[in-house]
């Protein structure tokens, strides 16, 4: 297959380090179907990256959080006649907060984003892939699912960690089959993660040196997913903390993890 006739769906796409991957796939060549939310930013990319790159762009604005939202985006593919040669998982964000302070509907908004529609997205386009012998999976998640949890977004760490782990079992299941997936687990990143979350003014703090630009992200993560790397954390740092979380014991990650949450998020 000629690597222009290669498409990739993107969710999450109209910003941060969604519209970046969307640039990276495009500059590579590859056909692009976009979603998220916002209608608007969809097209205002999609114009963009059809003039910079002569791809074809095809946008498909859907809210994840409805159930029924990752079949009707299926459906929606497939009644369109397009094949998905490539998933990309990256809606998400985090709902900030002592769990036991946080609203029911709100985490259970989030779960839907973050672990049933990426499952069941996965579900609905992995068999063609199969069938094609040919298909990649790349699965946004963070650093937070490789370190033992997240104080003040209570549920974030084991929805990426879930991510982390069905790429994994996607890999060994149907690697024998021409599918590629790839997990990608960045830290801090320049985004709009933080303004939904209300965490910027306190992630300020950070050292500028602590963080990545999203196009950074997206290209490792891009160049991990066609290599078939099972998991791509970028930069040094959050490499550092992905093997301390594997070399210290549990109970001294749990208390560092604690102490350096309550720097930046409030926790009482």
């Amino acid at each position: 297959m000629a690597a222009a006739a290669r498409t990739a769906l993107i969710t999450g796409a109209s910003s941060g380090i969604g519209r970046a991957l969307a640039g990276e796939f495009a500059r590579h060549d590859w056909n692009l179907i976009l979603t998220a939310r916002r209608g608007g930013r969809l097209e205002e990319l999609a114009g963009q990256l059809r003039g910079e790159h002569g791809v074809t762009v095809t946008c498909l604005p859907a809210d994840l959080a409805d159930p029924a939202a990752p079949r009707h985006l299926f459906d929606t593919v497939q009644g369109r006649g397009l094949q998905v040669d490539a998933l990309v998982n990256n809606a998400g964000y985090g709902v900030p907060g002592p769990y036991h302070k946080t609203d029911w509907a709100d985490q259970q908004a989030f779960l839907q984003v973050l672990v049933m529609a990426v499952a069941e997205l996965t579900h609905h386009f992995l068999p063609a892939m199969v069938e094609r012998r040919q298909g990649w999976i790349l699965n946004v998640a963070s650093l937070n699912a490789l370190l033992p949890c997240s104080p003040g977004q209570s549920l974030y760490a084991g929805a990426k960690a879930f991510a982390v782990s069905l790429t994994q079992t996607i890999a060994a299941e149907v690697g024998q089959h021409g599918v590629l997936a790839s997990s990608l687990c960045p830290g801090l990143t320049y985004s709009e993660f933080h303004d939904v979350t209300g965490t910027r003014e306190q992630v300020s703090q950070v050292p500028r040196s602590q963080w990545l630009d999203a196009e950074t992200v997206a290209a490792a993560g891009y160049a991990a997913l066609m290599r078939g790397d099972l998991v791509c954390v970028p930069g040094r740092t959050p490499r550092l903390m992905a093997l301390a979380a594997q070399l210290l014991p549990r109970a001294t990650m749990v208390r560092l993890m604690a102490r350096q949450s309550a720097r930046f998020r409030r926790l009482d």
